[in-house]
């Protein structure tokens, strides 16, 4: 290759680096800086609220009870009993709680599978497809539930600090559902307090 045609492409490339450039850079100034920007005021959405203290919650009372009563029932026999388990004491008489405590219990329906694995017998010989195969079964049935919902709010601002659930199955006499009831409130208020 002749050092002519080296040099053609390159006096083209350079007499094209001379040429005026056809974009022109233009920018209006920025917009001034608005006043609220030098002194900014607090604002608590930039920040995560910290977390409640609660080791000073010790006392409650039911939402909506003035006074010391509480419904008499099961499911409030079994609230007042775990939350004393977990360190929580009513509130005693004339004196403001700590802790609204509000309890519902709900029947629902929840849908369960079982697995049965049928054969695992040798049949044929041992080049059979289905020799020493299981076959799986599953079966879906649909049981009543009891669900137990137990929230505690701060009593100053009534926002709820805490929150939990647990189910059970309603089978037995009464004595035995209200065990059954005990024990999921006490598997409601197990996180209570958060660590």
């Amino acid at each position: 290759m002749s050092s002519r045609s080296l040099l053609i492409p390159a006096l083209l490339a350079l007499a094209a680096c001379q040429s005026p450039n056809p974009y022109k850079s233009q920018s209006l100034p920025p917009p001034p800086v608005p006043a609220a920007a030098t002194h900014p005021a607090f604002d608590p959405s930039a920040y995560p609220a910290a977390p409640p203290d609660y080791g000073r919650y010790r006392s409650w009372n039911w939402t909506g009870t003035p006074g010391t009563g509480a419904p008499a029932g099961p499911l409030e026999e079994a609230v007042s009993e775990g939350l004393d388990q977990v360190g929580l004491r009513p509130a005693r008489p004339g004196a403001a709680p700590d802790l609204r405590v509000t309890a519902h219990l709900s029947s629902e329906q929840r849908t369960r599978q079982v697995t049965d694995y049928y054969g695992g017998g040798y049949y044929g010989g041992w080049n059979d497809p289905w020799y020493g195969a299981s076959i799986p079964v599953v079966r879906t049935y649909v049981v009543q539930v009891n669900v137990v919902r137990v929230e505690l709010a701060d009593a100053r601002d009534q926002q709820t600090v805490w929150a939990g659930s647990a189910e059970y199955e309603p089978s037995g006499n009464q004595s035995e559902q209200a065990k059954s009831l005990r024990a999921a409130v006490r598997q409601a208020l197990s996180g209570y307090p958060p660590h």
